[in-house]
């Protein structure tokens, strides 16, 4: 039986995203595996961005690390994953389907983002009689493990049908009109789309978010929410384009970071280039006109990836919404707040900290026995209620590890 674990912290130093307490959560979390779970040192990998001498928190650095953990893995192995970090919720493409109505993703330092369908596709690949538990100590965290059941919380949205408009396989003006309305109505035109005007008469429904910041403690806590509107300024500064927006966050992050994207975003792309395809072609015009009305780079990648047969797309609910024909059993996520909460990071005269890690590390030290996953959530829920926060942690996993021990 092994013990492995991958420990990430991002603080963003520098950075409009700044935060204070996420690398001491790790350091706490470090300590906790080897003095209370019996981990040993060299089985556990540590990512930050305050050090030069640990590997920096990038999303391929991020990736790869989850897989070597997922990789080596044998039945009867333990594997934890603790990120505390920014969380950012990004519309679904076809926000119906999704069991949350949203991309959940985690932050890498560098804005390369992991959603939660590349959560999912990780802990597909644990093997039977492994176990992989994820805490996730960042904003919209309650649906980071997609697809998987819901055993304490109010994230999943209740199963509904879908209506042929609003599906992937329905017609693509009436998709078109409807999604983009909500992600700013010239999302589309600023890439370059040539996308007929009657389908982007409307208005935009975007606003950007409010981070929100408080006093608690003799200190000050303020959200691990990443707000869009943060994110497309990041985004502009490291692309050094004016024309990064709401609906073409998922062409930047791919253009950005080519093979390094998110397996889900590239598929994405080439889903968008099929479908401009069809557009052009349904008007007799020539497939390649939308493409090369595109900016450069963004039209190279769409070229590129429309080619890479490494970038598979068995159905488009696939990259709308995630096929639910797999499900994540061998993962247990134990989530800082619901979708559409924000986690708290706390700067006290104490320390710095994750309300949901320092909650954790808490309730660790009352319990000399055996800490279930449902018991230390519901305490979680009970004791961050009772420090004045908001934030209701979730936890999601199947019915068979609803009562496992936590971590191993």
């Amino acid at each position: 039986m092994g013990k492995k674990a991958l420990l990430v912290g991002i603080n963003y130093p520098g950075t409009k995203a700044e935060l204070k307490g996420c690398v001491n959560d790790v350091n706490r979390m470090h300590k906790c595996l080897i003095n209370r779970y019996g981990f040993a040192e060299e089985d556990i990998v540590v990512l930050i961005d305050t050090d030069p001498k640990y590997p920096q928190p990038t999303g391929v650095n991020i990736r790869r690390a989850l897989s070597d953990l997922v990789a080596l893995a044998e039945p009867g192995d333990y594997l934890f994953f603790h990120y505390s970090g920014h969380g950012v919720q990004v519309q679904a493409e076809t926000g119906d389907d999704d069991d949350t109505g949203h991309d959940e993703c985690i932050v890498p330092c560098d804005m390369n983002l992991i959603p939660d369908q590349d959560f999912k596709e990780l802990v597909l690949k644990v093997p039977d009689g492994c176990l992989m538990t994820i805490v996730s100590d960042s904003c919209h965290s309650g649906g980071l493990l997609q697809n998987a059941k819901e055993q304490i919380g109010e994230s999943t949205k209740p199963n509904r049908e879908i209506s042929n408009s609003e599906s992937p396989s329905g017609d693509f003006r009436s998709f078109l009109k409807e999604k983009v309305k909500d992600a700013g109505h010239d999302a589309f035109q600023s890439r370059g789309i040539d996308i007929p005007d009657e389908i982007l008469h409307h208005n935009s429904s975007y606003e950007p978010e409010e981070v929100e910041e408080r006093e608690h403690a003799g200190g000050r806590v303020k959200s691990r929410s990443l707000p869009l509107s943060t994110l497309i300024e990041m985004l502009k500064e490291k692309t050094g384009k004016d024309d990064v927006d709401v609906g073409n966050i998922r062409p930047t992050l791919s253009h950005m970071f080519g093979k390094d994207a998110s397996p889900k975003f590239k598929k994405f792309m080439k889903v968008l280039f099929k479908r401009l395809q069809e557009v052009r072609l349904s008007e007799g015009g020539g497939g390649h006109r939308d493409i090369n009305s595109l900016p450069r780079g963004v039209a190279h990648e769409v070229l590129k990836i429309k080619d890479d047969e490494e970038v598979s797309v068995e159905s488009e609910e696939e990259v709308h919404a995630g096929t639910k024909k797999n499900l994540p059993i061998n993962g247990v996520l134990i989530s800082g707040c619901q979708t559409d909460e924000t986690s708290a990071d706390a700067n006290t005269p104490t320390g710095a900290y994750g309300a949901l890690s320092n909650a954790i590390q808490a309730i660790i030290a009352q319990n000399d026995g055996e800490l279930t996953n449902r018991d230390l959530v519901l305490n979680l829920r009970k004791m961050l209620a009772k420090e004045g926060y908001k934030q209701k942690p979730g936890l999601y996993c199947t019915d068979k590890h609803l009562d496992y021990p936590f971590i191993c």
